[in-house]
């Protein structure tokens, strides 16, 4: 190999940083992490980090591609267990306020504006548009084919896909809303919402 790593050191080392990174980001953000840092708990050399990755920033979105692969299943499995649309609809916007109140990487990259818009320019406007729709595509097909089967209502079912992705960012408003009132007021909503979504159509 030109830099002196076979494929499986290769593999190993750029495991070795995901781990480091997903630590260290999640504990303490991306601006406050040293490549140094990285570097000393994957046991490799500053320099050595640039061979793998381009930057801290490049190495932060890859960090967050895998979580978001870790955690698809889980937040996609009421959807795929509940027959009842608003059951599953409630359970699933359940499962991705919960995954952001408790997994300090979701959690720190969404109420960090700095950190979202250092993300924004490094995929620029069609790799910000392309990763929204993305993010809506897992979702979607399930609300096709409830909106077919007229069991869900709305304008179409990208708008009433778009409207329960919208409601879990209840989550960022937390200390808007207080503690003593976050919860209820997030289960009202959830319940609201997936109800309404569903009540005109059957």
């Amino acid at each position: 190999m030109p830099d002196g790593f076979t494929e499986d050191e290769r593999a190993a080392i750029r495991e070795r940083l995901l781990a480091a990174g997903r630590e260290r980001f999640a504990r303490y953000g991306r601006s406050k992490t040293t490549v140094s840092e990285l570097t000393d708990e994957a046991g490799i050399a500053d320099g050595t980090f640039y061979r793998f990755f381009d930057s801290k920033l490049d190495l932060y979105a890859a960090v967050l591609e895998r979580e978001g692969e870790e955690i698809l299943p889980d937040l996609l499995a009421p959807l795929e267990e509940e027959d009842d649309p608003e059951t599953a609809l409630a359970a699933f916007m359940r499962r991705v306020c919960g995954e952001i109140e408790t997994n300090p990487l979701v959690e720190r990259l969404l109420t960090d504006r700095e950190e979202l818009d250092r993300l924004r320019d490094h995929y620029g406007p069609e790799g910000v548009a392309a990763e929204r729709e993305q993010s809506l595509a897992y979702f979607l097909p399930y609300v096709e084919a409830w909106y077919e089967a007229e069991a869900v209502h709305g304008p179409d079912p990208e708008t009433v896909a778009s409207a329960v992705r919208a409601v879990t960012f209840v989550t960022l408003h937390r200390r808007d809303i207080g503690e003593e009132l976050y919860e209820p007021t997030r289960d009202l909503l959830i319940d609201a919402v997936a109800r309404g979504l569903t009540t005109t159509a059957n």
